[in-house]
């Protein structure tokens, strides 16, 4: 499996979601960057995706998007493709 990293907030109920779509996956460690907590963390994310939203998801180095956009992965049946490689 492909390592798996999100930039998250403690709040954010779309970040707990990807986490569980995720864990249903397998994928039972995830890098988690919280931007509430580091200020200079958003800033980066906004600069390597050009969004200001969480979750953002990177499966290696693939950006996936938020949520919406890993689920979309999921329901195509390309997700376990993207972590498998």
């Amino acid at each position: 499996m492909k390592p798996v990293k999100m930039y998250t907030t403690a709040v954010c109920p779309y970040c707990t979601m990807a986490k569980r779509l995720l864990a249903s996956k397998g994928i039972t460690e995830i890098e988690e960057i919280r931007i509430d907590l580091d200020p200079s963390a958003r800033d980066t994310m906004m600069q390597i995706t050009g969004r200001r939203t969480v979750p953002q998801i990177f499966v290696g180095d693939t950006h996936v998007g938020g949520f919406d956009d890993l689920s979309a992965l999921n329901s195509g049946g390309k997700l376990d493709v993207l972590l498998a490689d």
